[in-house]
């Protein structure tokens, strides 16, 4: 008898968000018998709590700027009044036909579906309890040659006294009414897009943060690009701030900051981190190792301490991007039931933030890129032909970074309109390992922004073994 038929199915997958759908499907297609279980929505969290409804809700926020902008070219359009209950509920009809389009892409695969909520038993073994997402659910026990933790992360609040005041991204999608008064504690993708959206629809917004630049861990022109674009916005910083209470006052919030300052707000998002999702998962009945953080340990094939258990997407905290969870789990299927795997290139792997305006980045910043010899950094800072007649203040940078000794571009930068459609094909370029002279000797489309990336002729300053210098 095969060792397969000892189990139930030769996969399970724990979480339908994009990383364990992607592996269960791909597994399917090999042949395999899987199964997937899901206890609160299928597509994960970018589909329902985070990346889709989040781009929607950012380009909501972008038409008031339309309408102002139109006056400089002749039309005498008037600002409307938004209406926050028909953009939820918009919202909403369309992640609710996403959901559909997940739960019926694993069923044409072959894919068993179970709801509830998942516990391992052993090694082999997880049991299942009912959690609301299927009414006609029953507790169950399933068994797996192999089991696949794909349950992603979850909003992290400071310990702050009042903190249960504040909501998180989980709750920040379905909020009954528009809060005119914001208070976002933190500067990381979270904090800047829904201080952008909100800031776009009208709300008063103040954004807190220890730092003294939003957005740690990109590239520092960037940062200052786009601390200078939240002032644009109309968001009042509280730089180098934290806060130290939330009291309630009547129908108000009032947050407390440790230099003393008091603001007033309708609502608190703390969009201060997310953190593994392992809680409640039963990991002590394995060999499964976690850190102090809750991330899963796992090797270079995404298996963990216990052989046979494997970990993709956020629950490992490696690169939190629904792209890569992606691709983590079609690599982990096609290693476990297929002869052939294709590769994905996780060291250039191109992030966005969808501020208005937006801003992406590929590779290696200037700090990373000087730490390992000397670099030749080419900017490029301008006003966009569209805000010459709208009379808006907004500023484009781009930035690319070379290896001064092969002249390889291993970095790519930008704040500005279009940036992350414009990131996806430098994206290319970086991980193709394309040189400067590759930039350099192709022609540019005008008039675009874009062609500036191969119009920079000039280097700005050298960084790196030379030390930093302008030219």
């Amino acid at each position: 008898m095969p060792e397969n038929t000892l189990y139930d199915v030769d996969l399970l997958v724990i979480g339908a968000g994009s990383g364990g759908v992607r592996c269960a499907r791909i597994a399917a297609s090999h042949g395999a018998r899987v199964a997937v279980v899901e206890g609160r929505h299928w597509g994960g969290t970018c589909v329902n709590l985070g990346c889709v409804p989040k781009k929607l809700m950012v380009q909501a926020s972008e038409y008031g700027d339309y309408v102002a902008d139109s006056h400089g070219f002749g039309w005498n359009t008037e600002p409307g009044t938004h209406d926050w209950v028909k953009l939820i509920d918009a919202k909403d009809r369309e992640i609710h036909r996403l959901n559909g389009i997940y739960v019926s892409m694993l069923e044409k695969a072959g894919v068993r579906l179970i709801t509830g909520h998942a516990r391992f038993e052993n090694t082999h073994t997880i049991v299942t309890t009912p959690t609301g997402l299927d009414p006609e659910a029953k507790p169950g026990r399933i068994t797996a040659r192999h089991i696949v933790i794909a349950t992603g992360s979850t909003p992290t609040k400071l310990p702050v006294m009042g903190a249960d005041l504040a909501i998180t991204s989980d709750e920040v999608f379905s909020l009954p009414s528009m809060p005119r008064r914001v208070c976002i504690i933190g500067a990381g993708y979270i904090g800047i897009e829904f201080a952008g959206i909100f800031a776009g629809l009208g709300a008063s917004v103040d954004l807190v943060y220890r730092q003294a630049l939003p957005l740690r861990g990109f590239d520092e022109d960037l940062r200052t690009a786009l601390h200078d674009a939240i002032d644009q916005r109309g968001v009042r910083q509280h730089e180098k701030s934290s806060p130290t209470r939330i009291v309630r006052n009547g129908d108000a919030l009032t947050v407390t900051l440790d230099n003393g300052t008091r603001l007033e707000a309708d609502c608190v998002l703390m969009a201060t981190g997310r953190h593994p999702k392992t809680e409640k998962l039963g990991l002590e009945t394995t060999r499964v190792r976690t850190t102090e953080d809750g991330r899963i340990e796992i090797d270079r094939h995404f298996e963990t301490t216990d052989p046979g258990i494997f970990a993709i997407g956020d629950v490992t905290n490696h690169l939190n991007l629904t792209p890569v969870a992606i691709a983590e789990g079609h690599i982990l299927a096609d290693r476990l039931y297929s002869d052939h795997a294709r590769g994905w290139s996780f060291d250039t792997t191109p992030k966005a933030v969808f501020f208005t305006p937006p801003l992406a980045s590929v590779g290696l910043t200037e700090a990373e890129a000087a730490e390992q010899g000397a670099t030749d950094i080419y900017v490029s800072k301008f006003r966009p032909m569209r805000h010459t007649l709208s009379g808006r203040e907004r500023r484009t940078l781009m930035k690319l970074v070379v290896d001064q000794a092969t002249q390889k571009v291993v970095g790519a930068h930008m704040i500005g309109e279009d940036a992350p459609e414009l990131m996806q094909g430098l994206a290319i370029a970086v991980t193709a390992g394309l040189h400067k002279a590759d930039f350099d000797r192709t022609i540019g489309i005008h008039p675009t922004s874009a062609e500036e990336f191969v119009t920079m002729r000039t280097r700005t300053r050298v960084a790196g073994a030379r030390g930093r210098a302008d030219d």
